[in-house]
């Protein structure tokens, strides 16, 4: 009988160092190539949708309102309209990916090989974070000849992208493995995820709602990601940019813990 030592590589056990990285690349890679597969529909698709509402804004209230903040309308628009497209995109990557794996039976994919919580989390949410920063530049980049686009903070920018999209690849790690079925998903889509992204202030100043409105506002997370990607292009902001930069941190910081007990405790999830 062949002991352990004497059994062909590919057979013997394999040993981890503290992190999996093979595995962690591997689960990022799978998240990244799922929505690069289909990139007319992930990238193209939001890309032309984000156009098209710049478009009607612009053409419906380009005359009604000339200048905010200062700027052109448009000018304050379109960061607005970027942020959207990331963060939508962000949660649907993530939201999708495990939603469909639990309804199609191949979770267990997902669960059986040798990665931690925290593995999981990662390269999950990398993924959807990856879709919404290539989203992001995709449609900065079809922006381009038709607003007068300027980078007076390229710090301000990436920070904002990058949290922005983290946060909502998060949250759709959370929304996936919650809903057991599309209709718990269009639940949450539409009565979570909606309306903060409109009181967020993509369309308009805040500075000009009623007190109480700007209340709600400074209160919603989605507002300070919008508003300091805004900063970095315009340089101006409704709110106050380190209460932003503290808020995305923290935010990002609980919901990383949230989805990580999630996926030590196995909520909802069934291999």
């Amino acid at each position: 009988m062949s002991s352990p030592h004497s059994l062909p590589q590919a057979l013997a056990p394999r040993h981890y160092s503290t992190v999996n990285w093979v595995g962690l690349h591997t689960l990022y890679m799978k998240e990244v190539r799922r929505f690069m597969t289909v990139a007319t529909q992930t990238i193209l698709a939001p890309m032309v949708t984000t156009l098209l509402f710049l478009a009607v804004f612009v053409l419906a209230l380009g005359h009604a309102v000339d200048r905010v903040a200062g700027e052109p309308y448009v000018a304050f628009l379109a960061p607005g309209l970027i942020m959207m497209a990331i963060t939508q995109n962000a949660f649907a990557n993530t939201s999708s990916s495990i939603l469909i794996s639990k309804i199609q039976g191949n979770i267990v994919d997902l669960l059986m090989p040798p990665l931690t919580p925290l593995e999981r989390t990662v390269g999950l949410a990398g993924g959807g974070l990856t879709r919404g920063l290539v989203v992001g530049v995709a449609t900065w980049v079809a922006m381009v000849p038709f607003v007068p686009v300027s980078l007076a903070h390229p710090g301000f920018i990436l920070f904002h992208a990058v949290m922005a999209s983290l946060l909502m690849s998060l949250v759709g790690v959370l929304a996936g493995v919650w809903a057991e079925k599309f209709d718990h998903m269009a639940a949450i889509t539409n009565f979570v995820v909606t309306p903060p992204a409109f009181l967020s202030g993509t369309f308009y100043s805040a500075e000009r709602l009623p007190p109480f409105w700007q209340g709600v506002a400074h209160a919603n997370p989605l507002f300070y990601m919008i508003d300091g990607f805004r900063y970095g292009f315009i340089g101006h902001a409704d709110g106050s940019l380190t209460a932003g930069i503290l808020v995305l941190l923290g935010a990002n910081a609980f919901l990383l813990w949230l989805t990580y007990r999630l996926f030590a405790t196995g909520y909802h999830l069934k291999a």
